[in-house]
């Protein structure tokens, strides 16, 4: 279901549907070998991040969704024999990149952002802002006035627990996930609101809504080739 969604996400996933179809239908009819079309399998990196960035709600989400329209260039270029270079080689400046990300990252929000594995033991910030790029984060708030926030998993899991925290009416928690999975657990006492977006993925509410629940979680964003599950 996408009715939640911004409507620029909607016209490009809807877009990058149909082209896949387009192909696996010239390949059927023998007009043309789709073969050579696997050659710009890492458009797949540039789709995904143009909807990180239409998806944004902060520099993070900039930040990652450049990257990934970055690296899908620079492969794309690569397999297209026009560049040679290796992305390897050029880790010093993916340093200066992360480096610059923490010196400009959005103020007056709870955030992180993890390359590798890390952990973030607990927060009392009332808007989290979580991005993980191949590694894993743990995060355990106990805000009583939470409201929410970002959280994005690329290549990597993020275990968000709220079972601490309490809020005053609705709070909204945007996610992204791809190629990677986020788990939230929350109190027994709040009710769960999935507007969430999956696109050969899933986002799961696990929950049990109590009977007049006043206190509600609204979980929006998209899991795309990635996973989510909200349980309490």
């Amino acid at each position: 279901m996408m009715a939640n969604t911004n409507p620029q996400q909607r016209v490009v996933i809807g877009a990058f549907i149909l082209i896949i179809g387009l192909i696996a239908l010239i390949d059927k009819l023998n007009i043309f070998e789709s073969l050579h079309f696997f050659q710009f399998w890492p458009t797949v990196f540039i789709a995904v991040g143009i909807l990180k960035i239409l998806h944004s709600k902060g520099r993070s989400s900039i930040f990652i969704g450049g990257g990934l329209i970055f690296v899908g260039v620079v492969l794309t270029l690569k397999h297209l024999g026009l560049l040679n270079i290796n992305l390897w080689d050029w880790w010093p400046a993916i340093l200066i990149a992360v480096g610059a990300y923490i010196m400009f990252k959005d103020k007056g929000r709870g955030g992180s952002m993890v390359f590798g594995s890390g952990e973030q033991a607990s927060s009392d910030n009332s808007c989290l802002d979580i991005s993980v790029v191949m590694g894993g984060n743990k995060t355990i708030s106990n805000s009583q006035d939470f409201k929410g926030g970002d959280i994005t998993a690329v290549m990597g899991g993020v275990e968000l627990d709220l079972r601490g925290a309490s809020i005053s009416s609705d709070a909204v928690l945007n996610l992204w996930a791809t190629w990677g999975g986020i788990v939230i657990k929350v109190p027994e006492d709040w009710s769960v609101i999935n507007r969430g977006t999956a696109l050969m993925g899933a986002i799961e509410d696990k929950t049990i809504s109590p009977a007049g629940a006043t206190k509600r979680l609204i979980v929006t964003g998209t899991a795309i080739m990635g996973g989510v599950e909200i349980k309490n």
